[in-house]
């Protein structure tokens, strides 16, 4: 699938494929078919300074800036199916996008589909402490002003 151009634009295409399906069973469904696509992350990305705190599976969470464009780059994996598939909805969001596009769109998105209604309290955890991590890396990237490598 292409990526959108716009922060709203994968908002919107989000809320139109989740609004296809019917009950939540369809989009645990969806989500871990997301997460079977998800590319594999390099085993050498896999640090502890690239694991996210505060998630109930282990979930590895890399970023850089490439220089030439001042767009994020994000690549995440976990040991969890279904919170790959998390991963995935995150970086349809987020990846390539520049850290100020990301500060200023906050991921209102994943409860306008219903996220909350059908994760447990962990996995609900686990998706903020994401969330928060892809923000606290654009700040940093946003107050730097350097471009850096995937790491």
């Amino acid at each position: 699938m292409e990526q959108a151009a716009t922060v709203g634009a994968a908002e919107e295409r989000l809320r139109e494929d989740f609004a296809l399906l019917d009950d939540y069973r369809d989009k645990i469904e969806y989500i871990m078919d997301l997460g079977k696509r998800l590319p594999p992350l390099a085993d050498e990305l896999k640090t502890e300074g690239n694991k996210v705190r505060g998630c109930q599976s282990q979930v590895w969470l890399a970023a850089g800036l490439e220089p030439e464009s001042g767009r994020m780059r994000l690549r995440a994996d976990s040991d969890a199916v279904l919170v790959r598939g998390l991963i995935a909805l995150l970086l349809e969001l987020y990846d390539g996008r520049r850290p100020e596009e990301i500060l200023a769109n906050p991921p209102t998105v994943l409860q306008e589909i219903g996220l909350a209604r059908f994760l447990t309290p962990g996995r609900a955890n686990g998706l903020e402490a994401m969330v928060a991590r892809i923000r606290a890396l654009a700040g940093a990237y946003a107050s730097a002003g350097r471009p850096a490598a995937l790491s």
